[in-house]
């Protein structure tokens, strides 16, 4: 049997970030699927704003269109409304061809709407304050409300650290900022789920998690839902593909 392919897009220029994110899929044991992992050629280092963004989907556009046709599915491991996948979706659409294409945003998003009780709501930790602003907006537009007031959205704490500080700050530094961002967003009451709003965050679960039960208790802080947009958007695609939709 021909295996699954999904290739895992990291769009900066940071090689540490990409290979954080390997072990995460391993742990999804999808062992019938085969998974290509790149990296920008050049760019940002750390993509912090939508300008980044940007500018890192014109660096990686060109080095990944000969790939189109090598793989069955993209995953865009920034945490934004990235404009790659929408670049992917289009020529994906003009090759008259049909991989899927999803970010770690939107599929973190979803999943966390589904697995949330109807009382609850969901947020986002994320890096950089400037992320506060654009995820909330980027969470009206994906939930069809026009607005950032939602009856299912905590709303967006930050760490006040870049992608790359998570991995180059001392551990004692980002452990505090992670946590803090968690024990404000929690403060928001009714949250069921946190989703990871960095591809740099990958591996932080545990982090998120002692922050919980510090904040809620054993019983509340366990079930609090973590939920990793790399995970979430390689489940989704896995489905997809197994499902031939």
């Amino acid at each position: 049997m021909t295996k699954r392919s999904i290739l895992i897009i990291n769009p900066n220029t940071t090689e540490s970030m990409t290979t954080a994110l390997v072990p995460l899929v391993k742990q999804l044991q999808f062992e019938d699927t085969h998974y290509g992992y790149f990296t920008a050629p050049s760019g940002p280092k750390s993509i912090n704003n939508e300008d980044d963004a940007a500018e890192s989907a014109k660096h990686c556009e060109p080095a990944l269109i000969p790939l189109l046709d090598r793989y069955d599915s993209f995953l865009v491991a920034c945490y934004s409304q990235h404009p790659l996948v929408h670049i992917l979706k289009k020529h994906i659409a003009a090759s008259d061809t049909s991989q899927p294409v999803t970010g770690i945003f939107e599929a973190s998003v979803g999943l966390a709407l589904q697995i949330i009780a109807p009382s609850e709501k969901f947020g986002i930790v994320s890096t950089g304050k400037a992320w506060e602003d654009i995820l909330t907006e980027a969470v009206a537009e994906f939930l069809g409300t026009h607005s950032t007031d939602s009856k299912r959205f905590a709303g967006v704490e930050t760490t006040g650290l870049n992608a790359s500080d998570l991995h180059d700050a001392p551990a004692e530094v980002v452990r505090k900022r992670m946590k803090d961002a968690v024990h404000r967003l929690l403060q928001k009451g009714s949250v069921g789920a946190i989703c990871l709003g960095c591809a740099g965050m990958a591996g932080m679960n545990e982090m998120v998690r002692e922050a919980c039960v510090e904040a809620l208790g054993e019983v509340g802080g366990r079930h609090i839902r973590i939920v990793d947009g790399v995970q979430a958007g390689a489940a989704w695609l896995e489905g997809v593909l197994r499902a031939e939709i």
